[in-house]
């Protein structure tokens, strides 16, 4: 390992220029952000009035306070849902992310009932899908705070169901694994919203709220004439005493956010997995990464003055620095974490591929988070190459 000694001018206009260029951009993201949350919390009327809280509420409250919460996916959407770009709502009507509930790390998904009823979109899909791939792959429990309208048969496509199914399996294959799947019912849950709860190993239903049920009284009555309520048909009270789906009952989206704390603490999951508890900063400025990188993609930059400011103490060594330059591949520490890099300085050539090739394939081995920095403009081309 060797500290790398930066050489970037930040007094020069190209870096002024990048930074100033870069800011814009980056407010213009916090913009995007800021509309889903936005938009849910418009709604606040409407579950003060069911004695319901807002479902970022429900996150906050779930999670650690003060720890870190990382969501994933939340641009996943952006003008799939309208082609005006000044409607679109990114996030697909879920939240998703990582975050610690009584010390455990968990992959977490909340319906953002706020938005079209938390009806199961496209997007909110593809986001569902890779938050279950995640607890998958880093054995982590899986919670879903549910009040879902089911799928959204307004945009509906053969698509969505198939991807349905894929969701509804890889939920099984989850409580199979051994990875605790949990689910709170907090409101009404139709059809794909029902089989979230239904195919969770602990459910915790609120009172008087939380319902699930494949179709509502309507089309109940619709199809074959019977006559029945909704707490009758689907609610938490039934399926707590009848059905058997709910294991605990909650008074209100508080208790049952509670109740979810202590499910998840008495899991006992891995206790003993030690987090590092000091690490070295950067020697440089993390904000200078704004005057580094240029906002147009086919401008080059050095990747090394990239991750000089990323890694702890700026400390990191080259694999195979020699060969292949072009493609950077580096191994260092993020918050006392191992961690490994692949950067470009230049677009992939053969000896590039085969020096990241290798290297991945290394850390596949070793289990080392491997974290890519996307600039590449492609392949080189040419008789040569």
């Amino acid at each position: 390992m060797s500290v790398y000694h930066s050489n970037i001018n930040t007094n020069s206009d190209t870096f002024r220029q990048n930074r100033a260029d870069m800011l814009a951009l980056i407010e213009r993201l916090q913009t995007l952000n800021a509309r889903a949350p936005a938009l849910s919390a418009s709604k606040k009327a409407r579950f003060d009035k069911r004695g319901q809280i807002l479902p970022r509420e429900r996150l906050a409250r779930l999670l650690d306070p003060g720890a870190p919460f990382v969501e994933i996916g939340n641009l996943a959407g952006y003008l799939a849902d309208t082609k005006r770009e000044e409607k679109s709502i990114p996030g697909g009507t879920i939240i998703a992310g990582i975050g610690f509930v009584h010390g455990t790390r968990c992959a977490i998904v909340v319906d953002d009932s706020g938005i079209k009823a938390g009806t199961i979109t496209t997007a909110g899909g593809w986001r569902l899908g890779r938050m279950q791939e995640i607890a998958r792959d880093q054995k982590l429990p899986f919670i879903h705070l549910v009040e879902s309208a089911g799928g959204d048969l307004m945009n509906y496509s053969v698509a969505q169901f198939v991807e349905g199914g894929r969701l509804f399996a890889n939920l099984a294959r989850l409580s199979k694994q051994g990875l605790p799947v949990l689910a709170i019912l907090h409101g009404s849950s139709t059809a794909g919203g029902a089989y979230m709860p239904g195919l969770s190993d602990s459910v915790i239903a609120v009172k008087g709220q939380g319902r699930a049920y494949l179709a509502g009284p309507p089309l109940l009555k619709a199809a074959t004439g019977e006559v029945a309520t909704e707490a009758e048909l689907g609610g938490a009270e039934m399926h707590a005493q009848t059905s058997g789906l709910a294991e605990y009952l909650a008074e209100d989206d508080v208790e049952a956010i509670a109740l979810m704390r202590e499910v998840v603490g008495r899991l006992h999951w891995k206790e003993q997995e030690e987090r590092p508890k000091s690490w070295r900063e950067p020697l440089y400025d993390i904000d200078e990464l704004a005057g580094i990188v240029p906002v147009d993609y086919r401008t080059p930059y050095p990747a090394r003055e990239v991750i000089a400011r990323l890694v702890d103490g700026s400390d990191f060594s080259d694999f195979k620095a020699r060969y292949g330059p072009a493609t950077v591949c580096v191994r260092a520490e993020i918050y006392g974490q191992p961690c490994a890099m692949i950067a470009n300085d230049g677009p992939i050539d053969n000896e590039g591929a085969t020096k990241a090739a290798h290297f991945i394939q290394l850390c596949e081995q070793t289990e080392t988070p491997l974290i890519f920095l996307q600039n590449t403009t492609g392949y080189m081309v040419g008789k040569a190459y």
